[in-house]
């Protein structure tokens, strides 16, 4: 380790620089600690310039010990004939505090710890989850209607449950009793009203004409299936349904999106949220597109690129929540949720869902293909330029040689109405000009 060097890198979510032993100095190892380890050069200002340390390093390890409860490398280096202390923490395997406060690193700053920041790392720290810890409601608060209709839904997969059998039999059976008191995920799942418990734990839905203009506006609570449920009701009331007849008698339902995708885009919402995070699970439906957001970033090792893959490692959040509803049927093998939402839209001739981390949490985006044959004819285009769109949308792109080559038209009319649809705002143009020009379906976007 050469200190000049981290001395003219700077500092940075594991470097610190303090001029002088004080309180910033202590909050900054527990930092240090409570993330991934780090190093801090006491005796060095922020402006990198060296002060040096001429306190006693026996009463510095002994205070550091006695203010955070942990004894990190010390060592000492002279340079310019000044003593730069060179303090290395590694990582914590349990929360250290400075005076009742815990704190975390956030970039090159360190922060104090809020109450829900607290609550993850508690539980990161301890390897429990959420949905596992007791609740301080009680058996009374469940309703056992529920209860009763999972059992039966879940009769495949659970044979060893009776449908008789007494509620707390069958919770304890599905691991959802913590020493005799119900867990948080028996609560969510089966409670009369969790949001007495538990104000977050609910959906907010909105009817938007543009991201501003809210057209209707819903809060669904009670529990997680109902939840699912009445997401679904409301989904299902602001977009459109088409018939199309099978034989004589069969009319078969075709939705804007397909029903399945929605339906395990929400459950993934439910089961996957972060439920320490004080924010509801929020759901927009604009003209062309649904956008789904849940608090709670993936969970480390998963990519985004991993979610549209057939089979990708499942690291579950809430675990208890997410075997219930497989028990229940309403979910498949675990990983396979996401990758189920793409093949269902691909199978429906939409666009593939976006997954995507947005304000500390995860959205899915769905889009309608709005770009029929019927909707471009009201909007005057020539058949040309109806059949150039449907070009785009099953290839991807098209060039200006490309819709000339298509169609047997001059280079001039093919300009002209590429530039039209572009105008339009039904395609968008990628490069300047020359040959690396090419034309894109123009998507909405959310802000």
């Amino acid at each position: 380790m050469d200190v000049k060097d981290l001395i003219k890198n700077g500092e940075s979510e594991t470097i610190e620089f303090k001029r002088e032993l004080n309180d910033s100095v202590y909050k900054t190892l527990s930092a240090f600690a409570n993330t991934d380890g780090g190093i801090l050069l006491l005796g060095v200002g922020d402006d990198g310039n060296i002060y040096g340390f001429s306190g006693n390093l026996d009463s510095l390890a002994r205070s550091i010990r006695h203010n955070l409860g942990i004894n990190p490398s010390i060592k000492v280096e002279e340079i310019d004939g000044k003593k730069v202390v060179i303090i290395e923490v590694s990582q914590s395997p349990v929360p250290v505090s400075f005076r009742g406060r815990y704190y975390r690193r956030v970039g090159a700053q360190t922060v104090e710890m809020g109450w829900e920041d607290l609550q993850r790392f508690f539980l990161q720290k301890s390897g429990a989850t959420w949905d596992s810890l007791p609740s301080s409601a009680t058996l009374k608060d469940l309703d056992e209607e529920t209860i009763r209709k999972f059992v039966h839904m879940a009769r495949n997969r659970l044979p060893y449950i009776n449908e008789n059998e007494d509620v707390e039999s069958i919770l304890d059976k599905l691991g959802l009793l913590e020493d005799g008191e119900i867990t948080n995920a028996a609560l969510l799942l089966f409670g009369k009203e969790p949001q007495r418990y538990y104000i977050q734990a609910k959906v907010r839905i909105g009817r938007f004409k543009d991201p501003v203009t809210i057209i209707d506006d819903k809060e669904i609570g009670g529990n997680l299936f109902t939840q699912v449920e009445e997401v679904m009701k409301v989904i299902m009331g602001h977009i459109g349904v088409r018939y199309e007849f099978e034989g004589e008698l069969r009319r078969k339902e075709i939705w804007d999106y397909p029903l399945d995708a929605l339906r395990e885009a929400i459950i993934n919402a439910l089961i996957h949220r972060d439920y320490t995070d004080p924010s509801n699970v929020q759901i927009k439906i604009f003209d062309d597109f649904i956008w789904i957001w849940n608090p709670g970033k993936l969970p480390e090792g998963i990519s985004l690129e991993d979610l549209k893959k057939e089979m990708h490692p499942s690291r579950l959040r809430n675990p208890k929540i997410a075997q219930v509803f497989y028990y229940a049927g309403l979910i498949e093998r675990w990983g396979t949720g996401t990758f189920k939402i793409v093949r269902l839209c691909r199978e429906s001739g939409l666009p593939e869902p976006e997954f995507k981390e947005e304000a500390g949490g995860f959205v899915i985006i769905l889009r309608k293909d709005i770009y029929t044959e019927e909707y471009l004819r009201k909007l005057g285009l020539n058949e040309r330029q109806i059949k150039a769109v449907l070009y785009v949308k099953e290839k991807g792109k098209i060039g200006n040689k490309e819709y000339q080559e298509l169609f047997g038209v001059s280079k001039p009319t093919a300009s002209r109405e590429l530039d039209n649809l572009v105008k339009k705002g039904i395609l968008k143009r990628i490069g300047v000009t020359g040959r690396g020009t090419y034309y894109v379906i123009k998507e909405s976007k959310v802000s």
